[in-house]
């Protein structure tokens, strides 16, 4: 008598996901409903052989409209690694909403032949017509996410433009009460303050010492219960942020767009128009600072893409090194750059003051920044060859190389010199940053909590993610080409951006 063949033992692994924070506090919530219903199905599969794998792959607070998720990669290196043989989920909008995300999926589990269960949803993924039934699911998942989207931002474009108040953070100097924005006396005497002193102080970190020593600190939200409730000195970003909100002349905005609001003005017409006068005559300054020194094609210099090349420098074992980088690199998003992103500030100058001696009859000598900005209106540099551009509507070409075997503008890397890798997380951080805040800036979105909603994420996460964005510039330059101190994790520059620009000035 032959012993009966012994069971095939498989892998489950169950995957959680909840949208929001939203209830994540509570003793018994969302994740783990989901996670023991699915214990409960593959205990009923166990004389099929299935057994529960001991980790736990749960995303809390993570939009199902990207893959870009803690939980959601660790289980496909698991997968990749040959760890598991099913996955068990409660839904399968738990495990994307995309269309076009799931079919990737799907095409990886098929190359692992991983199957994968939907409890509430009874599929088979391994037929044809299981992923046909599973695809048109997913079609109206997908259309029905894209609708709601499109319902919330047209009622809010409406409502903005009417002047209402749809929701989010409220500002120092007004509270919520009843859906609308009423004058908080003690707070609004404290932005008029911040206002005044900026006029008589003239630079926001300045300000930010002042507010510090007078004990005004950013708006207490003691209805938060997670993370941060405000109640602490002022950071740079958030200061300037105050300072050009037009909510404090009783407007409200949407998509770079203002309305007469329902709520009443803090600050007078004066008061503001003065403040915005002295915040672009600073910026103006800075540029004009930054741009004249020592680098004399500032303004002039382009990527073969249109890309502003603008002047950056770094120091290293006391040589200070100049050069113009790309304005996509320089926000972490070198695959939008020419094909020269970093370029030597001395090797391109000396090339341009060269040729616009040699072609342009009667060049001055020497040629300073005033003389090439009145003969050149734009250079624009290639792979093999630098254009330049004439205000005289005239334009000649030089090689970009003196001979094959030494590049006179050498690429990517060309005077760093140092050989360091960038950590691509913090480079995320920072365009997300530059990304997130020029949305905010530009009234995309009615408050940070939308744009939150919008990416998926916490509003928490959001703002201290957005204060990247003010970063001192040399910092931005020396994290980009990966000479920043190791010690400077992420974390490091999200709490401490205060004192960085504080030891910066």
């Amino acid at each position: 008598m032959t012993a009966p063949a012994k069971k095939k033992v498989i892998r489950c692994a169950i995957y959680t996901r909840k949208s929001t924070e939203h209830g994540l506090e509570l003793e018994f919530n969302s994740l783990q409903a989901q996670r023991e219903a699915c214990e409960a199905y593959v205990k009923s599969q166990a004389h099929e052989g299935w057994v529960l794998l001991p980790t736990k792959y749960d995303d809390a607070a993570y939009s199902g409209g990207n893959l870009d998720r803690p939980a959601l990669k660790q289980l496909l290196k698991d997968i990749e690694h040959g760890k598991v043989d099913v996955i068990v989920v409660y839904k399968i909008d738990r495990l994307t909403r995309s269309l076009a995300d799931f079919a990737k999926l799907v095409e990886q589990f098929d190359a692992k032949s991983i199957s994968f269960v939907a409890i509430t949803q009874q599929f088979n993924t391994t037929t044809s017509m299981g992923r046909l039934t599973l695809n048109v699911l997913l079609s109206f998942a997908q259309f029905e996410r894209e609708l709601s989207s499109e319902r919330v931002r047209d009622k809010i474009a409406a409502s903005r433009r009417k002047g209402k108040w749809t929701g989010g953070s409220v500002p120092l100097g007004y509270d919520a009460i009843d859906k609308k924005l009423v004058v908080n006396k003690a707070e609004a005497e404290n932005v008029r303050k911040i206002f005044t002193r900026y006029l008589e102080l003239g630079t926001i970190l300045k300000l930010q010492d002042d507010l510090k020593a007078k004990r005004i600190f950013s708006k207490l939200r003691p209805e938060l219960k997670v993370g941060a409730q405000g109640g602490v000195p002022f950071t740079y970003g958030p200061l300037a942020y105050l300072l050009r909100n037009r909510i404090y002349l009783g407007e409200m905005g949407h998509k770079g767009k203002w309305f007469s609001g329902e709520h009443k003005a803090i600050v007078d017409h004066g008061l503001f128009d003065g403040v915005q006068a002295a915040l672009d005559a600073n910026a103006v300054e800075r540029a004009s600072s930054s741009t004249n020194q020592g680098a004399l094609l500032a303004g002039l210099l382009y990527d073969d893409r249109g890309n502003r090349m603008t002047p950056s420098f770094s120091i290293k074992s006391g040589v200070r090194y100049r050069f113009y980088v790309s304005a996509p690199a320089l926000r972490g998003r070198k695959a939008e750059a020419g094909t020269i992103a970093r370029v030597s500030a001395a090797e391109i100058e000396a090339l341009i003051i060269d040729g616009i001696q040699n072609e342009v009859e009667n060049a001055p000598r020497p040629l300073n920044r005033e003389a090439v900005n009145a003969l050149v209106s734009r250079i624009v540099l290639h792979k093999a060859k630098v254009t330049i551009s004439l205000r005289d509507d005239s334009a000649f070409s030089l090689p970009s190389q003196a001979d094959r075997h030494r590049p006179l503008i050498e690429i990517d890397e060309c005077a760093s010199g140092t050989g360091a890798t960038p950590n691509p997380a913090l480079l995320q951080a920072i365009a997300r940053a530059h990304g997130w805040f020029e949305k905010l800036a530009k009234g995309e979105y009615a408050s940070v909590e939308a744009l939150a909603a919008e990416e998926g994420i916490h509003p928490k996460v959001l703002r201290k993610t957005v204060a990247l964005a003010f970063l001192p510039p040399d910092l931005t330059t020396s994290i980009i080409k990966g000479e920043q101190p190791q010690s400077m994790t992420l974390r490091f520059l999200v709490e401490d951006m205060g004192l960085l620009w504080h030891a910066a000035g």
